[in-house]
């Protein structure tokens, strides 16, 4: 905890006043003093405190300049439009400062953003607005016969509650040959008598003076020989100020040599005030109390003694805490030593008892510092971060210096406002989020996030797309509100798969705070596309293909190639043979769309086959697209070529569509018989090489066909070993039709040149048509 002491109000110093931020420098200026009388009317004008600090007029009322009192009563009111301080009420002396020589009244100006105090002070100046007044409009005084020319009496002193001039100055007595007057000064000041007779005046020293009279009655008594003696002309007694009631202070004893009636010894008070004579009793028979006490025996003589009590101060009140200004917020940026609050703190007690010191409770990021009087500051120490906290609680505790310590304590709340000084936050770096393609517009797809720690209108955030320039528009958009994300139209997997954007999320403060996130869109394949026929063309009549009479099981007839735009398994392809003129004489491979023969061709079979070929998708629902295939079955290919060729519908003219189909279709032939080639001639490579030396491992490796058309087993890799020349590389000569031995060619067919060397390379005729068949 911090501890600090806290000066008694009643010591006086001078205190530098704060530098306000557009008056003049008031450094080393001492306490503003003015003074005014008593008594004045309400409202009075006490001074210009605009003009005596310099402050422009505009200052007061921006900065909340007000003036508060010492004390629970506020006794001086400041208008802001005006800065002119003036008195609430009328102000009476007698009652604000009684029984004081001097009456000041100390009063502070506080000043806000940024918290300022300056202290002044108001002497209430004396009027003479009260007569002196005795305590009783009649006094007895008894006088022995025998008394001598010179005896003195003590009689009851008047009262005046003006000071100075204006208070008690002299006695006079009026005209009488018997009697005199004198009059004696106390240590406190006050005057007192010593005798009067008939009519006893007091008068002040006012302009005009006033003055106060008493009649004495003097009785004229018999002889008493002795008057009554106390023991000591004075008695000095220490008392606590929490003393009980009824404890006995002092006892006054007075003896009287009389007997009877004259030597019986009676106390009363004398020349006491009227606040002694209330706050202490006195016994008349046994002399138990305190004050001035007068002892007068049964023969009404009297004697006097002095009872001086000095009140000794108990430590019995605890401080006082009083706010007098606090702000309710104060920013997070605020720098340290930033004024938050102004307090004072008093202990009525005296001495030790009535020092003080302040602390605050815990370890927070406050301190006291204390100013003038008995003033503190509640100044910031250190750095805030409203994010970690928002609020403090703060207790401030002030102890006495007391034997038997007393403590108060007074809460503080202070609340920590937003600066904007925390960026949003996205909760992910990049989003991704995926859309089917077709949607139907404004689809909300899912949504972005962005906290910010600030509060208020600091926390509020806002989405928006980063724009790029030289691109289009996105075809999506993000929910400035909620971070929602919609897709603006629908969307075609074929032409964009996916696309990212930047989206950046801003708060509401001045100046706006920023970040940025990547959002990703990928669009999800719908089965939207049918297959599409490359061979045959969807468009051309049913296409004629030749089979040889002799043509075993497997003979390749022809292969269906088709595509699909659509991607995964939308694309997946799979053929079947959906009709056929004998269902049980073809086949169709699942996967390759190849038209292979189910069985050997026999005589019995018609010379003209139909087949309908279905390709369908593996999407939901599947698409799907047929292709017919006419084959003819011939014992040669010219004549069964010239038949079909006749009896084809004539074709219609070319369009581009069967130029693509075309050449489609010719690639695919080249590629099949590039692959075969290749892979004849690395076979004999292989087989002449493992003769003299060990091959090197080739890689295997296998591929598919992004559309899904090409079977697996026509797809191939060349692979060469390192250190192969050009001459390795061999290209067998084109395959001409060969037929066996014995079997004449068709009608305007000719035997290849080729066939014997090439039978004869391969073993003959009959091993090579095994495998060409193979």
């Amino acid at each position: 905890s911090i501890r600090m002491p806290c000066p008694k109000t009643a010591l006086k110093r001078q205190v530098i006043l704060f530098i306000l931020c557009v008056c003049v420098c008031q450094s080393g200026a001492e306490t503003l003093r003015y003074s005014l009388p008593e008594e004045m009317e309400r409202d009075s004008f006490v001074a210009n405190i605009a003009k005596d600090l310099g402050v422009p007029l505009s200052q007061l009322a921006a900065r909340k300049a007000r003036v508060v009192s010492e004390g629970n009563e506020q006794l001086f009111r400041l208008n802001q439009n005006t800065g002119v301080l003036t008195a609430k009420e009328s102000l009476d002396r007698e009652e604000i400062c009684p029984q004081s020589d001097t009456c000041t009244l100390v009063f502070k100006i506080f000043f806000e953003n940024p918290l300022q105090l300056i202290r002044g002070e108001v002497e209430v100046r004396d009027v003479n607005d009260n007569s002196p007044v005795f305590p009783e409009k009649e006094m007895v005084l008894k006088i022995l016969e025998t008394a001598s020319p010179g005896s003195r009496f003590p009689l009851e002193s008047a009262q005046d509650k003006d000071v100075g001039i204006n208070g008690l100055q002299n006695y006079s007595l009026g005209p009488n040959p018997h009697f005199s007057l004198a009059t004696g000064t106390a240590k406190n000041g006050v005057k007192y008598l010593e005798l009067l007779n008939l009519l006893l005046t007091a008068t002040d020293g006012g302009s005009p003076p006033r003055s106060g009279t008493a009649q004495v009655r003097i009785v004229v008594v018999d002889a008493n020989d002795n008057i009554p003696v106390f023991e000591r002309e004075t008695y000095e007694v220490r008392l606590a100020e929490n003393s009980p009631l009824e404890q006995l202070v002092v006892r006054v004893v007075a003896a009287d040599p009389d007997e009877g009636s004259y030597g019986e010894v009676r106390y009363a008070f004398a020349q006491a005030s009227e606040r002694s004579r209330q706050l202490f009793q006195l016994n008349p028979t046994t002399g138990e109390i305190r004050m001035v006490v007068k002892a007068t025996d049964g023969g009404e003589l009297s004697a006097h003694c002095k009872v001086q009590v000095e009140v000794l101060d108990v430590n019995d009140n605890a401080p006082e805490i009083a706010l007098t200004s606090l702000s309710a917020s104060i920013p997070e940026d605020a720098p340290p030593r930033t004024v938050v609050a102004l307090f004072s703190v008093r202990d009525r007690d005296s001495g030790d008892n009535g020092r003080t010191e302040c602390s605050i409770d815990g370890d927070l990021p406050f301190s006291l510092a204390p100013t003038f009087d008995n003033y503190y500051e509640l100044r910031t120490n250190a750095a805030l971060d409203r994010e970690r906290t928002a609020e403090y609680n703060i207790t401030i505790t002030a102890t006495d210096w007391g034997r038997k310590r007393l403590s108060s304590q007074e809460s503080i709340f202070v609340q920590i406002s937003d600066v904007n000084d925390n960026p949003p936050e996205f909760t992910q770096e990049v989003y991704t989020m995926s859309v089917t393609e077709n949607n139907s517009p404004m689809l909300r797809i899912g949504s972005m996030k962005a906290t910010d720690a600030d509060a208020g209108i600091n926390a509020h955030v806002n989405y928006a797309l980063v724009r790029q320039e030289g691109k289009e528009q996105p075809e999506v958009s993000v929910n400035s509100d909620n971070g929602d994300v919609y897709i603006l139209r629908p969307l075609d997997y074929e032409k964009v798969r996916s696309f990212e954007v930047t989206v950046r999320a801003a708060d509401g403060g001045s100046p706006p705070l920023s970040a940025q996130a990547v959002l990703r869109i990928v669009v999800r394949d719908e089965n939207d596309n049918a297959p599409v026929l490359l061979h045959p063309g969807p468009d051309s009549s049913a296409a004629g293909e030749l089979v040889p009479r002799w043509a075993p099981s497997g003979y390749l007839v022809a292969k269906v190639v088709a595509v699909d735009a659509d991607a995964g398994q939308n694309a997946w392809l799979s053929y079947e043979l959906a009709k056929a003129t004998e269902p049980g004489l073809f086949r169709v491979g699942l996967h390759s769309g190849e038209v292979r023969t189910a069985r050997a061709v026999t005589e019995r079979d018609a010379a003209r086959q139909r087949l309908i070929v279905l390709v369908r998708d593996r999407g939901r629902p599947p698409r799907s697209a047929t292709a017919t295939l006419a084959v003819a079955l011939v014992d040669g290919f010219s004549e069964a070529h010239l038949r079909v060729s006749e009896e084809a519908p004539a074709a219609e003219p070319d369009g581009p569509l069967t130029l693509y189909l075309i050449a489609s279709l010719v690639c695919v032939s080249a590629l099949f018989l590039a692959t075969a080639v290749a892979a004849l001639v690395v076979k004999v490579w292989r087989a002449r090489r493992s003769e003299t030396e060990t091959l090197p491992t080739f890689p295997t490796t296998a591929t598919e066909s992004s559309a899904g058309s090409l079977p697996r087993s026509y797809v191939y890799d060349v692979c060469f070993a390192a250190g192969t020349v050009n001459s390795e590389f061999r290209f067998l000569r084109p395959l001409f039709p060969c037929f066996p031995a014995g079997l004449p060619p068709g009608p305007g067919e000719q035997r290849s040149s080729v066939c014997s060397q090439d039978a004869a390379n391969l073993g003959g005729e009959g091993d090579w048509a095994a495998q060409v068949r193979d």
